[in-house]
């Protein structure tokens, strides 16, 4: 998960600095993708692998979640 969230923290940065905002790396020192909130430890899940692998654009990766909202 740590690795899957940290791709993922790198692409969204690269998005938003393509788009002009400015984030500052004073604030990237202070996140991490080691969180756990959102991970089920217990149990088991059942993914739809087709499913997912449909939701991948051309680059290989699914497409990230865009709000106007942020920042």
């Amino acid at each position: 998960m740590v690795a899957w969230t940290t791709e993922y923290y790198g692409l969204v940065l690269e998005s938003m600095r393509a788009e002009g905002r400015r984030v500052d790396d004073e604030v990237l020192a202070h996140i991490s993708p080691a969180h756990s909130a959102n991970i089920n430890f217990f149990g088991s899940i059942d993914v739809d692998i087709e499913g997912e692998l449909a939701q991948l654009g051309p680059t290989g990766y699914r497409p990230l979640r865009v709000r106007d909202t942020l920042f």
